[in-house]
């Protein structure tokens, strides 16, 4: 049975960015509004099982979404995942942290990651059926120590800016609870 109950409100097209720290809810969330939907669900998975701990870390992760649920794993190729999920279905991305990790592994720097993020956002708003998009807020901390985690803070803060930016609502989770975020046209009106 679900934690709390997900919103009653439902959208046909575009996409939800759901932000939060690490155990803050996003993914429970986003599976609930999925569950809520009512449509078929596609699921891309980003993570990749470089070791046992994120190898039990993906196997929790895939024993809270329901059986009947596709799973396409895309850790490099998210707007063509998106591109060949079934027009009419909910579709959710879990994560954009790992996906932006997974870009910087591969030699792409924050410029190149911003505008694949910028390209999926576009994507992603411009399909029939709704998405949830799930990512880490990682920039409230202190200034990483190391050059790399500096990269990654920076690439991963400007990938969430332009997923929020085209995104239909976005929300901040912690301890499992959602604060709208409002561009600043809604903050000072």
């Amino acid at each position: 049975m679900p934690a709390h109950r997900p919103a009653t409100h439902r959208w046909d097209r575009g996409y939800v960015l759901l932000l939060g720290g690490a155990r803050s809810g996003k993914s429970t969330a986003a599976v609930e509004l999925a569950e809520a939907s009512g449509r078929s669900v596609v699921f891309v998975a980003t993570a990749t099982a470089g070791d046992d701990d994120m190898a039990t870390r993906i196997a929790r992760h895939q024993a809270e979404r329901p059986g009947d649920w596709a799973t396409v794993e895309a850790p490099l190729a998210l707007a063509e995942a998106v591109a060949a999920a079934p027009y009419d279905s909910m579709l959710i991305i879990d994560c954009i942290t790992l996906w932006a990790s997974n870009l910087l592994i591969e030699g792409r720097n924050e410029a190149e990651i911003s505008d694949a993020a910028v390209r999926l956002a576009v994507r992603l708003a411009g399909r029939s059926g709704p998405s949830i998009v799930v990512s880490n807020e990682v920039g409230l901390g202190v200034v990483p120590e190391y050059e790399l985690g500096r990269h990654y803070r920076d690439a991963l803060g400007r990938a969430n800016a332009a997923l929020a930016e085209h995104a239909y609502r976005s929300a901040f989770l912690i301890a499992g609870r959602a604060v709208a975020l409002h561009d600043l046209d809604g903050v000072l009106a």
